[in-house]
């Protein structure tokens, strides 16, 4: 378990995360969303020890981060990580086995041949995608207990991205490998985390199970025989509307069969629920916090 205490972090003289206290449970895969610049990078950087917090701390399995027994459980994939004219998949492989002496060259080379990549080649060669694809292979190989991903999708294309997710809930069942993953593809989170953290305003926002969440909110399209005013809607517990004319679309937070009775009360023509995702949620989220997207 990763338990991140009163942390507080600047960068150029400006407060990123403020007071963040989270807690990250064995086993789960995290999806780590929030509005660009809002510090999911930071917050990985300092989980696994490439910065230091200027206050707080974080435990790993009750270790302080900065002790080396508590890395070694960590690996930290970049959005884009460094690597020099004449690395490749090979040379790579042998860097990475001086900090993680567990890596296994064969599941390393498995996932290279399923990637459709050669370890001999030099990665200079390489799309993004490819490359992302690579550091995928050694990351897993690695068997970490706690895999932390930062923009793990980017470059990668559709077929690409089902083998990544396939590979990280193998990861998952078979090693027990915990994963935080950020992303801004919500719709890809969506497919296979079971949690989230949604960072806002240097602190944590809202945190828990996706779907839970997820289904806390409902949409509703309604139209009425005549215009109507907006306040017909007070006493509900409305998240958003969106109103042009005679028609209405809103989001309610609550049961949606009580918030569908307490619609039908207002004696709409068409009363129609529409479905609702993790991306819809985080939306209304931050624009709820004073965002305009």
């Amino acid at each position: 378990m990763i338990e991140i205490k009163n942390l507080t972090h600047n960068l150029g003289g400006r407060r990123i995360l403020d007071n963040i206290d989270l807690t990250l449970p064995e086993g789960s895969i995290t999806g780590l969303v929030g509005i660009n610049g809002a510090g999911k990078t930071t917050l990985l950087r300092l989980i696994s020890g490439v910065y230091t917090a200027d206050s707080g701390e974080i435990l790993c399995d009750g270790v302080p981060i900065s002790e080396e027994s508590a890395r070694e459980k960590l690996f930290f994939l970049p959005d884009d990580p460094y690597y020099t004219m004449y690395t490749t998949g090979d040379s790579l492989f042998e860097l990475y086995r001086v900090f993680y002496p567990k890596m296994d060259r064969t599941v390393f080379l498995d996932y290279m041949k399923s990637f459709g990549l050669k370890e001999k080649r030099p990665i200079r060669n390489f799309s993004k995608g490819m490359r992302r694809q690579l550091y995928i292979a050694l990351a897993l190989s690695a068997k970490p207990q706690y895999l932390l991903l930062d923009e793990a999708f980017d470059g990668l294309d559709p077929l690409a991205r089902l083998a990544f997710k396939k590979a990280i809930n193998t990861a998952a069942e078979e090693f027990g490998t915990s994963v935080l993953i950020s992303s801004h593809s919500l719709r890809e989170l969506e497919d296979f985390c079971d949690s989230y953290v949604l960072i806002d305003k240097m602190r944590v926002a809202s945190s828990g199970d996706i779907a839970e969440r997820v289904n806390r909110l409902c949409k509703f399209q309604l139209a009425f025989v005549e215009e109507f005013s907006e306040d017909i809607f007070v006493g509900l517990p409305v998240v958003s509307i969106e109103k042009t004319g005679r028609f209405a679309r809103i989001v309610l937070e609550g049961d949606e069969n009580e918030m569908r009775e307490r619609l039908d009360r207002l004696n709409p023509t068409i009363i129609e629920q529409m479905p609702m995702d993790f991306e819809e949620m985080f939306i209304h989220e931050v624009e709820r916090k004073g965002y305009k997207l």
